[in-house]
């Protein structure tokens, strides 16, 4: 007997692909979706196999009519984005902190069976220690980092006051097919390969030398789908989703111009306020409470994102 899952941000990357793995396991899908930032095409591609719902989560009527009778509640749904948040930090903490406690609020009336949310790495700021773990205090450096902490902490509490099972996972730069390669707020993987493909030098903003656990997109999707099915042990807990690595900026721009067979040389750029140097997760939390294991490298991952982009860009 399949069940009902509840995905917020369902147009945008992370949701749709989701979604797009709920429908092969023959799972019942709700999707929710303000097309802020999300693709009404990224949701027409399974409109007839999901019941999709465009409206926002800081409508607390319609969270609490979505949640009812769902078992499982993936929230994805966000403003994401470090430089935006320092834009508008207002707006940042309107969708991410209110949003998110209307859908906990609505998921513990609805009396789900887990609430799994969308953490950050943003959260651990700009420690010096490699790799990232759980046990370190965060240190947010942005708006959004802090909205995404925040998130944390209400989960924590509806966790522990109220018997709503929740687990937040803080996912390490995630990329993959339909991540939106335009707009001033791209992700790196996805604007580098745009440029690339149209014979423009990729942007580094700073020197190049700032690494990251590029983490792709599959990976995510199998933390979410096993944080589901968790026993009690992971209830109330937050874990790094990763890939356990991490490559520089440098290292990544050369591998993609490699794979792209372009002769571009990169050019660089003044650092963004709010941006860490490096990042790394420990994910031995997330291997022992949900059974997490990467399947997918980054330099893999980034041939099979390669292959998505040179067919749909």
């Amino acid at each position: 007997m399949s069940d009902k899952y509840l995905v917020t941000g369902a147009a945008g990357f992370i949701g749709s692909n989701l979604i797009e793995q709920l429908i092969k396991n023959g799972e019942d899908v709700v999707a929710l979706d303000n097309f802020s930032t999300g693709k009404k095409e990224n949701i027409d591609l399974f409109r007839d196999k999901i019941k999709f719902v465009e409206g926002d989560i800081r409508d607390l009527d319609l969270c609490k009519e979505l949640c009812q009778g769902c078992d499982y509640v993936l929230h994805q749904a966000a403003m994401g984005s470090v430089p935006r948040s320092v834009e508008d930090p207002l707006g940042s903490n309107d969708n991410n902190v209110t949003g998110s406690l209307n859908m906990l609020v609505a998921a513990r009336d609805a009396k789900v069976k887990k609430f799994v949310y969308a953490a950050s790495s943003s959260a651990y700021g700009d420690t010096r220690t490699l790799p990232k773990i759980e046990t370190m205090q965060p240190a947010p450096l942005s708006p959004y980092a802090v909205t995404k902490y925040v998130n944390e902490l209400y989960a924590k509490v509806f966790n522990d006051t109220y018997g709503l099972a929740t687990v937040g996972l803080r996912y390490f730069n995630v990329f993959g097919k339909r991540q939106d390669p335009d707009g001033a707020y791209a992700a790196v993987i996805p604007k580098f390969v745009k440029s690339i493909l149209n014979n423009e030098p990729p942007h580094i903003l700073g020197d190049g030398g700032q690494t990251r656990d590029f983490t792709f997109i599959d990976n995510v999707v199998q933390a979410n789908l096993l944080a589901c099915k968790a026993s009690a042990g992971a209830n109330g807990e937050v874990m790094n989703i990763g890939a356990g690595g991490r490559i520089s900026l440098n290292d990544l721009t050369m591998k993609m111009l490699t794979l792209l067979n372009s002769d571009l040389s990169p050019t660089y750029g003044a650092i963004r306020a709010g941006d860490v140097r490096d990042s790394q997760a420990d994910i031995s939390k997330a291997q022992k409470l949900i059974g997490y294991d990467p399947e997918v490298d980054a330099l893999t991952g980034l041939e099979l994102a390669l292959d998505w982009y040179r067919d749909n860009l």
